[in-house]
């Protein structure tokens, strides 16, 4: 039997914070505490490139029961593509070819079940690496 595995829900949206706020109020989650050595959320997001500012945002269960909830923007409106996915949390605190080893792994144990890799995304210096996929109906996820 293989162990449960903790996982988070990316939403796809147009305003990160806007969306991420509005589900914190609806679900009692929080905004967690920004990066070490960062003040506020607004300190870190003004020492990325100017292109990733503002294209992410978090919230999560300050019980910490819940999964974390994890917004990202995208350019495109909702046409085919899931606007909700899980991101299965196999990686978390690997990196480089380890996280990446690791990472293929499952999706090979996935793929065995039916499910279908749809792209591998290696770190790039900014994102670690990682591995989308679709369900054997087609919805998307990530092995992250």
């Amino acid at each position: 039997m293989s162990s449960i595995k903790q996982f988070q829900v990316t939403f796809d949206c147009a305003d990160p914070e806007r969306v991420a706020r509005f589900w914190c109020e609806v679900l009692g989650y929080v905004v967690p505490p920004p990066p070490e050595g960062f003040a506020t959320w607004d300190d870190f997001d003004r020492s990325l490139p100017s292109e990733h500012q503002g294209s992410a945002f978090a919230c999560v269960d300050p019980s910490g029961v819940g999964p974390r909830l994890f917004f990202q923007r995208v350019p495109e409106g909702k046409v085919v593509k899931n606007r909700v996915h899980l991101d299965v949390r196999v990686g978390t605190g690997l990196v480089g070819e380890e996280r990446l080893a690791t990472l293929e792994a499952e999706s090979a144990r996935l793929v065995a079940l039916g499910a279908v890799v749809v792209q591998v995304l290696r770190a790039d210096g900014v994102n670690e690496s990682c591995i989308s996929m679709q369900d054997i109906e087609g919805n998307e996820f990530c092995l992250d």
